[in-house]
């Protein structure tokens, strides 16, 4: 499977259409969920032995309100409310599949000790898009004719074409995004396109100084997109925070600061698919460090004395470390290369990330430890001064390879490997 999404440009009263079928499908979506709450309400948690863990599976099991159910009522909700004719039927579908899986979600959750989460109902900034499920039968009569969508009970809708798809739609996805309309196409593929085989294989060292560090010495600059729109973006939050609330000033001011981000993250997506790209596309196998970022973003515990005062912890030095490193985006840009690895036949492995940085490449023993401060490394085993990140990198590439990071390696073969 393969998606391809593409901007919409709908004039002002397509707009409104579209607008207007998303407000009907949220309105669906939360009414379905209310009903199944009631359903278990009155049904299962009114009943006597509701605390018996088997009658209350059996009662679940019977009057649970289910998709089929839900969808079968959609014809005689049309004739309660006719304006839900206006709204393509496999379109209410789906948004009853959704609600659906939602609650089967919920109640895996249940079940393997998770925690819950029960299904929460769609405000208008929160459900954004719907689907066309069924555009691979023939059921569904959307298709594309040179720069127009035609939607059904919608129209014709002007599509920017940037790239060619390929394969079979299976399903079409319109999405809100802003101020601005997007479609997804869900298509099946019938082969992975492999590129040659280039028996290469590469180390890589994420960082912040530098994005991507390789075992061959290159490297990727960190472009830092938060970082440079962070003046511009704290400017309209502020203006934002002025506004009087529920006034048009404030949701123009909203809008502001929602195409900021936005901007940051399509920056941000840009120069990840093309770093990606770059790896893919020139190495067969990939190494990276199985990072644990949920623990490298922590805050740091507090400290407290004798006395019960609180003592310095570095959490301000602490929390612009972890704002670089969420700007970087490290473990999305790991999984966008694994993925266009899949599809190009490339191997990837994630290796343990333990004191990488401080074993000797060339020796394979450990110095003096260095802290982050520490930018060049410096062997005083064998006298190898290399760049911290490189080093890193070529440990990383030896033990995905399942080399012995301490089997000791000539000088000559070292220097030529890094050359």
């Amino acid at each position: 499977m393969k998606s391809y999404k593409f901007r919409l440009y709908p004039t002002r009263k397509q707009t409104e259409t579209l607008q207007w079928t998303l407000d009907h499908c949220r309105e669906l979506y939360n009414a379905a969920l209310q009903e199944r709450r009631d359903a278990y309400n009155l049904m299962v948690r009114q009943h006597p032995n509701y605390h018996d863990v088997e009658t209350r599976k059996q009662l679940t099991k019977e009057y649970a309100v289910g998709f089929n159910q839900q969808s079968a009522q959609l014809p005689e909700i049309k004739g309660v409310r006719e304006e839900y004719k206006e709204v393509y039927a496999q379109v209410l579908q789906d948004t009853l599949h959704r609600v659906d899986k939602a609650m089967k979600a919920f109640f895996l959750r249940v079940k393997n000790g998770q925690t819950p989460g029960y299904p929460r109902y769609q405000g208008k900034a929160r459900y954004d898009s719907f689907t066309y499920p069924q555009v691979s039968t023939g059921t569904c009569a959307l298709k594309v004719e040179g720069n127009r969508l035609y939607l059904p009970k919608i129209g014709h809708v002007k599509i920017k074409l940037h790239r060619e798809i390929i394969g079979k739609i299976k399903t079409c996805t319109i999405k809100r995004e802003g101020e601005h309309w997007y479609v997804c196409f869900a298509c099946e593929v019938e082969a992975v396109q492999k590129l040659p085989y280039t028996d290469l294989a590469i180390g890589v060292d994420m960082g912040l100084k530098y994005f991507v560090t390789t075992s061959d010495g290159d490297t990727i600059q960190n472009p830092r997109h938060f970082r440079k729109s962070h003046g511009l973006l704290k400017k309209r939050q502020q203006r934002l925070a002025r506004k009087k609330k529920n006034s048009n000033r404030r949701k123009k001011a909203s809008r502001l600061v929602a195409r900021t981000h936005r901007k940051i993250r399509n920056q941000r997506q840009d120069f990840r698919h093309k770093a990606a790209r770059q790896l893919v596309s020139t190495y067969e196998t990939i190494v990276f460090e199985d990072l644990s970022i949920h623990n490298m973003v922590r805050r740091p515990k507090p400290k407290q004395d004798e006395n019960g005062r609180y003592l310095p912890n570095g959490a301000s030095a602490k929390s612009g470390l972890n704002k670089s490193i969420q700007d970087a985006g490290w473990a999305s840009f790991i999984e966008l290369v694994e993925h266009k690895a899949e599809w190009a036949g490339v191997t990837v492995y994630k290796v343990n990330p333990y004191k990488t940085s401080q074993l000797c490449s060339a020796c394979g023993l450990e110095g003096e430890h260095k802290d982050l401060s520490v930018r060049t490394h410096v062997c005083v085993h064998c006298g190898v001064v290399l760049d911290r990140d490189h080093n890193a990198a070529i440990n990383i590439r030896d033990r995905g390879l399942g080399r012995s990071l301490h089997e000791p390696v000539s000088l000559g073969t070292f220097q030529e490997t890094a050359v």
